[in-house]
């Protein structure tokens, strides 16, 4: 026999046997794989099967519970925003837009009557840019740092006391007989029409797409809450359904209070939300598109009037060639305001949905009809060179387009005062619709889990 590889061998001895050497030991299963067989080995019984229908059960309810207050709240808050934040920042983005371009018209009135200017107009100016400033502060207050609306507002705050000098200088000189500050209102008019205004236009319409984003995140119903809402019921039901086809009894208390549970928190969801999307809905179709043509309307009349009165503080200096024929400039930016205007109030007569919205527009109409009335016959006799009636015409005391141009501001004002709270009625009938939802839900869920699982309990005992 041969020897052992490395054992000597020995004389009248048999080689020794080597020992077996044991195979190497299986891999550890995970604990994944060993929860999978036992929850097999479970589902062999009907008492496992039991568990996992009752963990199966709780899972779906309290998913549902969760979800709808994660989407009901997310909705509550965006409803939130919308009444109490976005809205009100682009009311106040539009305020700051009208309060300089009703600044500018009336530091333009102011000119025209040269020493005689009133203390009412000067008050009027000054309220005018102090309004502009405090809504440049609220602004950026809730502008976000480093975002295009902090760069408006900023601009806005760097051009405002320069604006304001250049309108001081044009008073001095004007009050002192010279030409010269004819010059500087028009320098001071382009500065706000071909800077200011643009970016106060910029501001609100960064605002007004912050409130549509909101409107957007507000609205939409919550699809994955009701999907979960349903399953879950489904899934009751059938555990119910199985109950009785196993034991003949109708009624299983536990599950009845987790379907009912279920049930009310989903009626619950899609009942308030269905409300709150129509007051939101009727919020904007009723309160913003009215208030945002109004907006447009009254700033459009505020221009209106302001180049009215540059035409005559200009006297012809100011032209624009349109189509190879000369036009005074300011006479035919007046026209185009008035047709904006025009456009405005008829939109806004249409938009109105009660008399208390339409009544003030139509007022604003009949307002409009005069003034383009008076404006012609202001026109000519400026054209003809009679310079003094045309003033009278324009700032006159009594029967002077100025006159018609406040009642046209009036009107909007109080239709734009109307429409806003007609918003806030709809709006906060909506956020309202979605109180306590996101609370109740969870509680109910947490309650129709512990309710089905009691349910499931019950059956248990059974077997024990």
């Amino acid at each position: 026999m041969p020897a052992t590889p490395g054992i000597p061998a020995q004389p009248g001895r048999p080689a020794p046997v080597p020992a077996p050497v044991s195979p190497t030991p299986p891999g550890r299963r995970t604990a994944f794989a060993e929860g999978v067989d036992r929850v097999r080995a479970a589902a062999t019984t009907e008492p496992g099967r039991l568990r996992i229908i009752g963990a199966v059960l709780a899972l779906l309810v309290v998913a549902f519970g969760a979800v709808t207050a994660w989407q009901s709240s997310e909705r509550a808050a965006a409803a939130d925003d919308v009444l109490h934040s976005s809205q009100p920042l682009s009311s106040g983005a539009a305020a700051i837009y009208r309060s300089l371009a009703d600044a500018n018209t009336t530091a333009s009135s102011g000119f025209l009557a040269g020493g005689q200017e009133s203390t009412a107009s000067r008050d009027r100016y000054e309220k005018d840019i102090r309004t502009a400033a405090s809504g440049l502060v609220t602004a950026a207050a809730n502008a976000e740092p480093g975002s295009a609306s902090e760069a408006t507002i900023a601009k806005l705050n760097r051009l405002l006391p320069e604006y304001k000098g250049l309108i001081e200088r044009a008073r001095t000189y004007n009050r002192q007989g010279y030409p010269v500050g004819g010059a500087y209102l028009r320098y001071a008019n382009e500065k706000m029409q071909t800077r200011m205004l643009p970016a106060a236009e910029d501001l609100y319409t960064k605002e007004n797409q912050r409130l549509d984003a909101d409107y957007a995140d507000a609205t939409p119903y919550p699809w994955a809450a009701i999907a979960l809402g349903l399953l879950a019921l489904a899934a009751l039901g059938w555990a119910q359904h199985r109950t009785y086809r196993r034991t003949n009894r109708v009624l299983n208390h536990g599950l009845v209070a987790g379907s009912a549970a279920t049930a009310v928190v989903l009626l619950w969801l899609v009942v308030g939300h269905t409300i709150a999307r129509s007051g939101l809905d009727g919020s904007y179709d009723h309160g913003i598109r009215s208030l945002s043509v109004l907006h447009d309307a009254r700033i459009a009349s505020l221009k209106a009037r302001g180049n009215e009165n540059l035409s005559l503080v200009a006297r012809g200096a100011e032209t624009i060639t349109v189509g190879g024929k000369p036009y005074d400039a300011y006479y035919y930016d007046f026209d185009k305001d008035m047709a904006v205007l025009g456009k405005g109030l008829s939109r806004a007569a249409t938009l109105a949905d009660d008399r208390a919205g339409s009544t003030p527009v139509k007022a604003a109409e009949g307002n409009m009809a005069v003034w383009k009335q008076r404006h012609a016959s202001a026109r000519a006799e400026d054209e003809n060179g009679n310079f003094q009636q045309a003033l009278d015409k324009v700032i006159g005391a009594k029967g002077a387009t100025g006159e018609c141009f406040d009642s046209v501001d009036a009107n909007l004002a109080r239709a734009i005062d109307h429409e806003q709270a007609e918003f806030q009625r709809s709006a906060g009938d909506g956020r309202n619709a979605m109180t306590g939802l996101p609370v109740g839900a969870a509680v109910l869920a947490v309650l129709g889990a512990a309710g089905a699982v009691a349910g499931i309990g019950r059956r248990l005992s059974e077997y024990r």
